[in-house]
């Protein structure tokens, strides 16, 4: 049974934050609860020093029919308690791989990497289990570059099967994807689209037929189809499904 210990890792233990220190934050909490009243994803931040959750949302998504006080209140234990035990393990070693991935990376460029994943959750009401799509990047850091608070957030994955576990530089456009079974991180070819490629790819993504982007884009039936096909060749895919998956877990559209 994982305890709420497992998962802080000795090499980020941070130390000396002040009261002074919290006080001189609350602006940059309040501007996220903002944030957070204008989108149906769920977000908040850990507290690596106090070992919780500094700040809960009030969106529902991610708190299995608790309301935002209860889960501020309970912290780790949130996971121990709403999620499957085996996810609970994998989230561990995620958890630790990303530390130690950090753990060399110069401090100021620490904020420009996002950890993301899926993994599952067991609504206290209904019972239900339902995955989410976790991302989590660095908000506070210590002169010495242990990370004191980090930003989450939790939305519906766009492949609820998808064991892809992410770490992207949002800067160089860089990607490592974890093996998890052995713990370590492999490099992501870097893949690029045109123009043409990209705009085919946000309006297939917001639902649009091929004749449709034709017309948007002013290309003929037969241009589009090709775009289409140059990004399945490029992404290794099957269909535009599974391209937008792609695109949208390496960050290629938004």
């Amino acid at each position: 049974m994982a305890r709420v210990e497992d998962f802080f890792i000795m090499d980020n233990a941070v130390m000396g934050v002040t009261d002074d220190d919290y006080r001189n934050i609350q602006d940059v909490v309040d501007s996220i609860d903002a944030f957070s009243r204008m989108t149906y994803k769920s977000v908040y931040i850990i507290d690596y020093f106090k070992k919780d959750f500094l700040y809960v949302s009030e969106n529902p998504l991610f708190l299995c029919g608790l309301s935002a006080s209860e889960v501020k209140r309970i912290g780790y234990n949130f996971y121990i308690d709403n999620v499957p035990e085996e996810d609970v393990e994998r989230l561990l070693k995620i958890n630790a791989a990303g530390f130690y991935f950090s753990k060399d990376i110069p401090a100021a460029e620490k904020r420009y990497y996002t950890l993301s994943y899926n993994f599952r959750v067991i609504n206290t009401v209904s019972k239900k289990m339902q995955t989410i799509n976790h991302q989590l990047t660095p908000l506070k850091m210590m002169p010495d570059g242990r990370i004191w608070l980090a930003l989450c957030v939790a939305s519906i994955p766009t492949k609820a099967n998808d064991d892809t576990i992410l770490m992207f530089n949002n800067r160089t456009r860089e990607g490592w994807n974890l093996d998890i079974a052995r713990g370590t991180w492999i490099k992501v070819p870097y893949v690029s689209l045109t123009d043409h490629e990209t705009r085919v790819l946000k309006y297939s993504a917001m639902g649009y037929t091929t004749q449709e982007i034709a017309e948007l884009m002013c290309k003929s039936f037969d241009s589009v189809k090709g775009y289409r096909k140059s990004i399945l060749e490029k992404f290794d895919t099957d269909n535009i499904t599974e391209a937008i998956n792609y695109a949208m877990i390496y960050r290629l559209i938004e």
